[in-house]
């Protein structure tokens, strides 16, 4: 049986450890240490596991079970790395429990579920359960980056069943989510004296018809056609930069967005609508100039071949956690699509958490020891 306190601690200890995205935050560690504690913590329970190097600042930690032979092999998944915590410095790296929540940065996204990946394997150690299949694990690098970590791992590894755990109520199984890109559109203008009025030509005033444009967009098509599974496409304004003083007219500004793209979508949609706006613009501003870079694109996500992995796993969803299994997509992006694609049969799943990417994250402390129960007989009865 595993203990409420046991589960508070093993996460509280990895909150503890800061492990920022190094390319989403530049002064942020990475996640190594908390990878280190990771490996020595079940190095302690005889399980062996090793680093596999992706680049300078990047490495996944991965390892298997091994099985007695003759089963099905299992791979699970959690992320090591976290955003930033600009917003709460001083609560961050604090773990603190109100009621059944530990709150703490990482707490379910993802160290609560390396965590529970971590208790899986300690109990099917503890209470002598052979499988016949191997169970794969890794702890990943980079997800809330340029997710290096896991297009890694698929490229090094045969493809088994995936699951792959992020935070989610307890009794939904993901079976698709949307894609995304990271889009940085640029407008130019013409440097001027702030009194040069017709001789200079202004790129954040540009930018700025660029942005009504696009939120128009998602009012009127992205809202009222929302995906049944996935939800409303994502769309949101990041970061915005350009001018040099209040006495002179912007050369350039700079827009940097995040963008969904549904399933049967690709990111070219998407930046088609958006050069689709600039020729809008050129109708009665003749000198707009405008270009799109892309930064970073991720396809949508589906599964396949998933199908008897599913049964087992909304059967004892239903058994131990009490409530149907109901499968369900995603708004937000997973390293679940680069594991189907590289031909891992995929579903995501975990428990409930709270508060990702902002101040007062939170897992609930119940539904993370339901889910490693559930996760050892899932495992019980696919390996065989």
């Amino acid at each position: 049986m595993i203990k409420r306190d046991d589960a508070i601690n093993l996460i509280s200890d990895l909150i503890r450890i800061e492990s920022a995205n190094t390319w989403l935050i530049p002064e942020g560690s990475g996640e190594r240490e908390v990878q280190l504690y990771i490996q020595n913590w079940l190095r302690e329970i005889g399980i062996d596991s090793e680093f596999e190097t992706i680049d300078e600042g990047h490495e996944n930690l991965v390892g298997t079970l091994r099985g007695t032979g003759g089963g099905r092999a299992v791979t699970l998944y959690a992320h090591a790395d976290t955003v930033g915590f600009e917003l709460w410095k001083d609560k961050a790296f604090v773990p603190e429990m109100k009621g059944d929540r530990l709150y703490g940065l990482g707490s379910c996204d993802d160290k609560g579920h390396c965590a529970a990946i971590m208790m899986t394997l300690a109990e099917l150690q503890n209470r002598g359960i052979q499988l016949p299949g191997d169970v794969n694990f890794i702890f990943a690098a980079d997800e809330e980056g340029t997710t290096c970590g896991t297009i890694d791992y698929v490229s090094r590894h045969e493809p088994t069943a995936a699951l792959v755990l992020e935070a989610a109520p307890l009794n939904t199984i993901n079976t698709t989510h949307q894609g995304f890109g990271w889009i940085e559109i640029i407008t130019e203008g013409k440097a001027g004296h702030g009194s040069a009025g017709g001789v200079a030509t202004d790129a954040i005033y540009h930018m700025a018809e660029v942005i009504v444009r696009m939120q128009r967009n998602q009012r009127e098509n992205f809202a009222p056609n929302a995906d049944p599974m996935n939800g409303e496409t994502v769309y949101h304004t990041s970061t915005i930069s350009g001018g040099t003083d209040f006495a002179s007219y912007p050369e350039e500004c700079r827009l940097r967005i995040e963008i969904g793209t549904q399933v049967g979508e690709v990111l070219a949609d998407r930046v088609k609508e958006i050069r689709d706006i600039f020729e809008e613009i050129r109708e009665f501003e003749p000198n707009f100039s405008g270009k799109v870079n892309i930064h970073l694109e991720r396809n949508p996500f589906v599964t396949r071949g998933s199908e008897e992995l599913y049964e087992i796993l909304a059967d004892k969803i239903e058994k131990i956690h009490g409530e149907k299994a109901v499968a369900t997509g995603d708004n937000g992006w997973g390293d679940a699509q680069l594991f189907q694609d590289a031909g891992f049969p995929t579903l995501g799943f975990g428990a409930t958490g709270g508060n990702l990417h902002c101040p007062d994250e939170w897992i609930d402390i119940p539904e993370f020891i339901k889910l490693v129960e559930i996760l050892v007989e899932v495992l019980k009865e696919y390996c065989q």
